[in-house]
């Protein structure tokens, strides 16, 4: 194990804080992962860990020791800080005490045909334009909780590897499948496969649970303002609407990708 780190002025500490900048990570191709659950999952799923940055002051119990010593074995450098340097950072008000240095893994359309069931019919997300990293993090969540077989993000706003996108999906970015593609190359490849592209638009006719959903489906959502655009619009296969009995016409895209995912699931376990 390494000698603490105590300097602020490390130029590792300066390091580890611009990597919270996109330009930062595109440029190393590197990224973080803080937190104890975030960073379970990333070495659960076998996602690569370069370095891990530890203050056991800040540890909130005894699991973390296991998961530090699994990750030594794989090869990567343990480096403790002091308190103050694990405050600076750290990008949350309560830093557990862990966080790690990782590779970015750029995965493809042509991955995600690889990791499709042979036995089920495709079941994707696609999100097109999404800007809030909360949002983003959000449908990961969503996504893994009903075992999807992959996410695309389309014309992609935010990064994936915007710290705030690890954290809100609460490490799921490594447990489902993202691959980041144009909308075009998205919409030819979902064509070519024979999976139908679900639309979520409050102007459709049809309500989503009046569907038929247990067939090859890519639920596709768009902006928190917009919608999908145009192109998605006129190549949907599909479009449904979830019912506003209230004053707003619309909800959160994260919540409204939840729903749409959910009820695929239901009609699947029904069948």
């Amino acid at each position: 194990m390494n000698e603490p780190l105590t300097s602020l002025q490390n130029p590792t500490v300066k390091q580890l804080v611009n990597l919270r900048d996109r330009r930062a990570r595109d440029t190393t191709g590197q990224f973080l992962i803080e937190g104890y659950r975030e960073i379970l999952r990333a070495e659960g799923s076998g996602h690569p860990i370069e370095k891990l940055f530890i203050c056991e002051e800040l540890f909130l119990g005894s699991n973390e020791h296991p998961l530090i010593e699994r990750i030594r074995k794989k090869g990567a450098s343990i480096q403790p800080c002091s308190v103050n340097v694990f405050h600076k950072i750290s990008y949350r008000d309560r830093p557990d005490g862990l966080l790690a240095l990782a590779p970015q893994q750029r995965l493809h359309l042509s991955d995600l045909e690889k990791n499709l069931r042979p036995n089920a019919p495709p079941f994707l997300v696609v999100a097109e334009a999404i800007e809030k990293p909360g949002n983003l993090g959000t449908i990961l969540r969503s996504s893994d909780a009903v075992g999807v077989d992959g996410l695309i993000v389309c014309d992609q706003c935010t990064d994936i590897y915007n710290p705030n996108v690890v954290r809100a999906s609460v490490g799921t970015l490594f447990t489902v499948p993202v691959i980041a593609a144009s909308g075009k190359e998205t919409i030819a490849w979902l064509k070519s496969k024979g999976i139908a592209i679900v639309a979520a638009t409050p102007s459709a006719e049809k309500e989503f649970t009046d569907i038929d959903l247990t067939r090859a489906v890519a639920i596709a959502v768009g902006t928190e303002q917009l919608g999908l655009s145009k192109d998605w619009m006129q190549e949907a296969d599909i479009q449904v609407r979830i019912p506003m009995n209230g004053v707003a016409d619309s909800l959160n895209v994260a919540m409204a990708t939840t729903l749409l995912l959910y009820e695929v699931l239901r009609q699947r376990k029904k069948n």
